[in-house]
């Protein structure tokens, strides 16, 4: 199973069709965006189009970047999966999440709501390889620490207690390429530049 994860676009069409391409030459299952496709509902068209393209099937969270209207608009005009408290199987794995973040941006959510939507995509998930989603990195992690940037208490205790094979996260542009393990979890710290995961 090979993910082609991204995060973080803010409207970069130029970098949209670079990681189409690249989804199609390494033959990825799946495109899953780790939120902020757009910059608070600017123009959005050509952000999804170019994976539908190469056939890609597309997953992704909203950011704080990500209104709920635009959220909608993705869902309905492109067909493709929001997995903000909800979960997708593909090849034996499964991918659930939660979008937005826990202390910034005009769609921000409680600690409470966030745990709520991971536990319901958690339960909405098969049994085997699970990989989880969010937009905000979680509390404790590396990218806080190096940052200085609070992370989300209720993705770190969804990683220590749901014990999902993966996490990938975004939202601190700077910490692109960052990975640790917390628990028995594979975090890793996804940017606009993306990157091809085997799971």
């Amino acid at each position: 199973m090979k993910i082609l994860a991204v995060s973080d676009l803010h409207n970069d069409f130029r970098q949209v069709k670079k990681l189409a391409e690249q989804a199609e030459k390494e033959n990825v299952n799946a495109v899953v965006i780790c939120g902020d496709i757009t910059y608070f509902d600017e123009y959005m068209d050509g952000m999804i189009g170019p994976f539908l393209k190469k056939n890609k099937q597309v997953l992704f969270i909203p950011g704080n970047h990500d209104s709920e209207a635009t959220t909608d608009f993705i869902t309905k005009k492109y067909g493709i999966k929001n997995l903000h408290g909800d979960s997708v199987t593909i090849g034996g794995v499964s991918i659930f999440g939660a979008g937005w973040t826990t202390n910034v941006g005009p769609t921000c959510i409680s600690e409470k709501e966030m745990k709520k939507y991971l536990e319901r995509g958690f339960e909405k998930s098969a049994e085997g390889k699970r990989i989880m989603i969010t937009h905000i990195h979680p509390k404790g992690s590396r990218i806080e620490k190096k940052f200085k940037f609070p992370g989300s208490s209720s993705v770190a205790k969804a990683i220590y207690e749901l014990k999902p094979d993966a996490h990938f996260c975004g939202h601190i542009h700077e910490a692109e390429g960052m990975e640790e393990f917390m628990g028995t979890t594979h975090v890793f710290s996804i940017g606009k530049h993306g990157r091809v995961i085997e799971v």
